[in-house]
């Protein structure tokens, strides 16, 4: 049963398990409406994918796993944020509505550039030193 199927819930989550479905609807949400997500998700098994190739240190997938998941929260951050703001605005323009998704998509950016620096860091050295062989 899916979210859209719970609808008629109104008090807190009694069990852990109830909890940890809404997540997981939550998680299948995000990925199936959020394009920058699947894109964001690729990008993230492609740099895991690297990693285990290059036989990472802990300290390297620490740096890189962090990148990674900052990526993830900052897009369902965001994603809280545009639905919240479509929920009160509707299809109405208002300059605070836009000002809060503009910084929510901000917060994805920086989080994304981030990511790519501790990519470069911790994967570039490693690819160019196996290209050098």
């Amino acid at each position: 049963m899916d979210s859209n199927e719970k609808k008629t819930q109104t008090t807190k989550n009694h069990t852990f398990w109830q909890s940890f479905c809404h997540a997981k609807d939550g998680l299948v949400a995000l990925y199936q409406t959020e394009r920058n997500f699947r894109k964001h998700t690729l990008a993230a098994i492609l740099a895991i994918g690297i990693g285990v190739w290059l036989h990472l240190t802990m300290n390297q997938w620490l740096w890189l796993l962090l990148a990674i998941f900052l990526v993830f929260i900052s897009e369902a951050v965001n994603t809280i944020v545009e639905s919240i703001v479509d929920l009160l605005v509707g299809h109405q323009f208002d300059g605070l509505a836009k000002k809060a998704k503009d910084v929510a998509a901000a917060g994805v950016l920086m989080a994304a550039a981030f990511a790519v620096v501790v990519g470069l860091l911790i994967l570039a050295p490693s690819i160019w030193n196996l290209l050098q062989k």
